[in-house]
């Protein structure tokens, strides 16, 4: 690989203490403490963006999220929601999109849905023109979260189906963040939801695990590219019970102990960890990845561990 030139990489001298003294006291930023305010202001790019960050509270957001229907997406959707921030999602499922709108919407709270396959380029563009159209003065959080699996190699996964799941879970992010990314009001803030699946793998994964690793790496590019213009960060969760219902087993002693916060994750855990990283007083946070797992990928569990035991097939 041919090195590329930059003068500036081997230019690099030791700043003198002198020098170095006046930087920090000329460039170093005031910390400002926010005081709260109880008060919802309306959505509105007036703010400017030094006030929008030491006082993020001041802003009722808004928040656009993919996948909005069903599963952590719903709950991502009913947590913004619930705090009084405009939410906008979108979703392939027509009837679970309607329901989830017309639920919240009946609780009063403000919530668009946009039905819509985000593997095609046409309509990300027309659902940002349709958010865009409705909150002129822009938006303030944009949350990717849809993503799927069409399994992998052992199963036959195909060219098409492999790309179609980069489709959804690397390049509609990427493009939502390129069409939007003149329409932050002050400091913007964009979550990627990846998966402790970008990390370590079962079988027969490739198209999920693949789609995650490039959500995850796409994560840093863009938080280094949109520096001044958004924050990015990405959510890797491990073990979540996306759709709990009664109905749902109790689960296992070893299904809790494999977990050192000895529990299964819940959606919850996931649309807090969001909102943490678009609260604006987290401004310093920005390119990471925060795995949500309750431990579980730092524990090494060995036959007969933690309630665990490995029973080969015959």
């Amino acid at each position: 690989m041919q090195k590329q030139k930059n003068s500036n990489i081997n230019a690099w001298k030791p700043i003198s203490e002198g020098r170095l003294s006046f930087l920090l006291s000329t460039s170093a930023p005031q910390l400002i403490q926010a005081q709260p305010n109880p008060q919802k202001s309306p959505i509105s790019k007036n703010m400017s963006t030094k006030e929008s960050e030491t006082h993020p509270e001041k802003t009722r957001k808004v928040v656009v999220i993919t996948g909005g229907a069903k599963g952590i997406g719903r709950c991502l959707v009913e947590h913004f929601a619930h705090k009084g921030d405009r939410v906008h999602f979108i979703d392939q499922d027509a009837e679970a999109a309607a329901m989830t709108g017309d639920q919240l919407r009946k609780q009063g709270m403000d919530v668009h849905e946009y039905v819509g396959n985000i593997a095609d380029e046409q309509t990300l563009r027309d659902f940002a023109s349709s958010v865009l159209k409705e909150n002129p003065t822009g938006i303030h959080c944009l949350i990717n979260n849809a993503c799927l699996t069409r399994r992998g190699i052992l199963s036959g996964c195909d060219y098409e189906d492999f790309l179609y799941v980069l489709r959804v879970g690397v390049a509609a992010p990427y493009l939502l963040a390129r069409l939007f990314k003149d329409h932050f009001v002050g400091l913007g803030s964009i979550v990627n939801v990846s998966s402790t699946r970008a990390f370590q793998s079962q079988p027969d994964t490739e198209s999920y695990t693949a789609a995650k690793g490039g959500i995850t790496a796409l994560t840093h590019a863009l938080a280094v590219s949109l520096a001044g213009i958004a924050r990015v960060n990405a959510i890797a969760p491990g073990w979540v019970d996306a759709n709990p219902t009664q109905d749902t087993p109790p689960y296992s002693t070893g299904d809790m102990k494999q977990h050192p916060s000895m529990r299964v994750g819940r959606p919850q855990d996931i649309a807090r960890t969001a909102d943490f990283l678009c609260d604006g007083h987290n401004n310093f946070i920005n390119g990471q990845c925060l795995i949500v797992d309750g431990g579980m990928s730092k524990l090494m569990v060995y036959h007969n561990d933690c309630g665990w035991a490995y029973h080969p097939e015959e």
